[in-house]
């Protein structure tokens, strides 16, 4: 990315418009993200596209910052020949129906939790450029739909709906994608159970399916054995030959 491009983000996105508005550039990749607040994301959506010249939209997403920063995994069982990692408490996923993440009682929760991230390309440019909102309301997010500047966006922001739960206001067919429409809940919340929050069987005395809360599985995180090369090895291999000589 030229200095003077970021420049003319920053330029751009400085005025009055677009208060609150930031340019981050992750080094040393310097890759370039964007941060509008939410009133925003449309237009300056459309400007990225109109006046920066970014006519492909690649992804739209959305993100869980629930737990996001606390680090959950613990090394054990080391020895000389690898070691094994697990994970304690109940952290994101790991819990059952009707239970709590251990960490949205021992940790704080974040100001700002969900967002909707959406990766741009200009190939005109041969530029790129990440854009990303955080919803202002946690209990039910809602973020303007960009399908109108980008129609290929539409199952995007369907994706996002139904994982996450983010409602995109003014999609022309918001609903479910992946799951199936009875679906309860939003699989990539970090507060749903890994497990799942019901299970599906044939009662036979009902004779009809039946949706009940999970009890036959126990959710837990398996993490294989670690098998590293360890230079000790190889040094007493050659001392012993060494010896013999």
């Amino acid at each position: 990315m030229s200095a003077a491009f970021i420049e003319r983000l920053r330029a751009h996105f400085g005025d009055a418009r677009f208060e609150g508005s930031a340019v981050a550039i992750a080094q040393p990749r310097n890759e370039i993200t964007l941060e509008v607040p939410p009133a925003m994301w449309h237009l300056a959506c459309e400007d990225l596209r109109d006046t920066f010249g970014f006519e492909l939209c690649m992804d739209v997403s959305g993100v869980d910052y629930l737990g996001y920063g606390n680090d959950e995994w613990d090394t054990t069982d080391v020895s000389s020949e690898g070691f094994s990692r697990g994970v304690e408490g109940r952290g994101p996923g790991r819990f059952k129906w009707g239970e709590l993440p251990s960490g949205l009682q021992e940790e704080p929760a974040p100001d700002r939790r969900f967002a909707v991230v959406a990766h741009l390309l200009s190939m005109q440019h041969n530029q790129r450029i990440r854009v990303r909102a955080f919803c202002a309301d946690d209990t039910l997010p809602v973020i303007p739909s960009v399908v109108d500047l980008w129609p290929g966006v539409n199952w995007f922001e369907r994706e996002a709906f139904d994982m996450y739960g983010i409602l995109f206001e003014g999609h022309p067919d918001l609903r479910r994608i992946l799951t199936d429409y009875g679906f309860v809940g939003h699989p990539f919340r970090k507060d749903f159970p890994l497990i799942g929050n019901v299970e599906v069987r044939y009662d036979n005395e009902r004779q009809r399916v039946v949706y009940e809360p999970v009890t036959s599985v126990e959710p837990r995180v398996g993490v294989p054995r670690v098998i590293r090369d360890d230079a000790r090895y190889s040094t007493a291999a050659g001392e012993e030959k060494e010896a013999r000589k």
